[in-house]
């Protein structure tokens, strides 16, 4: 998946909205909108730290050597 292209953000979006929605709904406390809008923004970034070093090595020409 390339990042920063239309399905990393079509993911990144479904993302937010889940995680989003399981914070807001679920929570009792009065600053429940601030955590949900920072615990789904938190999240979006760790998917896209993920995808990052994912696809680090994917084009990468010159593989390390006997890799066992």
């Amino acid at each position: 998946m390339k990042l920063f292209g239309r399905n990393h953000i079509i993911i990144s979006v479904i993302t937010f909205v889940i995680l989003f929605l399981m914070n807001y709904v679920g929570n009792d406390l009065p600053d429940k909108l601030e955590r949900a809008l920072m615990t789904a923004f938190v999240g979006v970034i760790g998917l896209t730290l993920g995808l990052m070093i994912f696809n680090k090595g994917k084009n990468d020409k010159n593989p390390p050597q006997d890799f066992d």
